[in-house]
């Protein structure tokens, strides 16, 4: 009896520094839960570091960060690849190649590209525009069916599907056309009180590898209100509260109620709900810290499983690659 084929499974995350909960949540368990069943690799986005503000002198060291919370966090060399993008140069050229069929001014209209310019308004390139042809470029290269990703990435996801629609039509059936895999952390409220957890807002997060004091300081911080002045007949919908009972509810649904009910009878605590949800918190992420502690030491051992993953990735790149040049007819 043949094997069956497995789906391909690709996703990236930005070396912008540690892992925080938003991108544990949304995306990494997702990756965990796939690669016992799919045919995986995860990147390290580093050319998409680049697009906005970044020290160079600390890049490399941020790229490791990643793995290292990738590695952390559960994912495994033996069940899937972990890569980095900037090794794997087929990254770039496909991209160049779907560039030439897609327009400027839908790129133009993307909401992640207009909030990114007005967030570093100094620092608008032509990197940032490409961005989407990039990540579209990342996907397709694996020929890639499903992306555990954010529901904020949705609209690049969409951009990659029409590229492959356009490319399909133009040169003959190359690429599947791909998914998002939704998850139920795929947005993950700031501690700020509006938003999400966001490396570039400070405050908003808590990374994957904070100490149970610095969780506890973060979470006495996280904004509320000034509470139910009497019995309310439901919970808050949005705002600062409205988002603590949704970050609670995604590690612990059964001690969330005890704190939904207390709101409701006008008789909750924010600071005792602050901090349990800090202890929760911090019971999750013990094994995470405690294997990322071993790895940080071992750094050499983490640079081995990049360069091997990217050297295994690029073997599969470089095939996909000459399917599409040759459909192009450049070779």
């Amino acid at each position: 009896m043949k094997n069956k084929i497995k789906q391909k499974v690709f996703s990236g995350i930005r070396a912008t520094g540690q892992l925080h909960l938003g991108n544990y949540l949304g995306a990494v368990k997702g990756m965990l839960a796939l690669q016992e069943t799919h045919d995986c690799i995860f990147s390290v986005v580093d050319l998409h570091t680049i697009t906005t503000p970044y020290d160079p002198d600390s890049l490399q060291n941020s790229i490791l960060e990643i793995a290292i919370d990738y590695l952390a966090a559960g994912l495994d060399p033996k069940k899937c690849k972990i890569e980095v993008q900037s090794f794997v140069p087929e990254h770039i050229e496909l991209a160049y190649l779907l560039s030439t069929i897609y327009p400027v001014s839908r790129l133009q209209q993307l909401p992640t590209y207009k909030d990114k310019t007005l967030q570093h308004p100094k620092y608008q390139n032509m990197g940032l525009l490409f961005y989407p042809i990039l990540m579209a470029a990342d996907i397709l290269l694996y020929k890639t069916e499903l992306v555990p990703a954010g529901v904020d990435q949705e609209p690049h996801i969409e951009v990659t599907r029409e590229i492959a629609r356009k490319f399909n039509a133009m040169f003959g059936e190359t690429f599947p056309e791909v998914k998002r895999m939704e998850t139920v952390g795929e947005y993950v409220p700031s501690l700020l009180g509006t938003g999400k957890m966001s490396k570039s807002v400070p405050g908003s997060y808590i990374n994957l590898a904070d100490s149970p004091d610095v969780i506890y300081e973060k979470m006495s911080k996280a904004k509320t209100d000034s509470g139910p002045q009497s019995k309310m007949s439901k919970l808050p919908e949005e705002g600062a509260v409205a988002n603590l009972f949704k970050i609670f509810g995604l590690f612990d649904v059964k001690r969330a109620k005890v704190f939904e009910s207390q709101y409701l009878e006008g008789s909750i605590k924010y600071m005792e709900m602050k901090e349990t949800l800090a202890e929760v918190i911090i019971e999750v992420l013990q094994p995470i810290r405690e294997k990322r502690n071993d790895l940080e030491r071992n750094k050499e051992y983490v640079k081995k499983i990049l360069l091997e993953g990217s050297i295994e990735a690029r073997h599969e790149a470089k095939i996909n690659l000459n399917e599409v040049k040759q459909k192009m007819g450049l070779i």
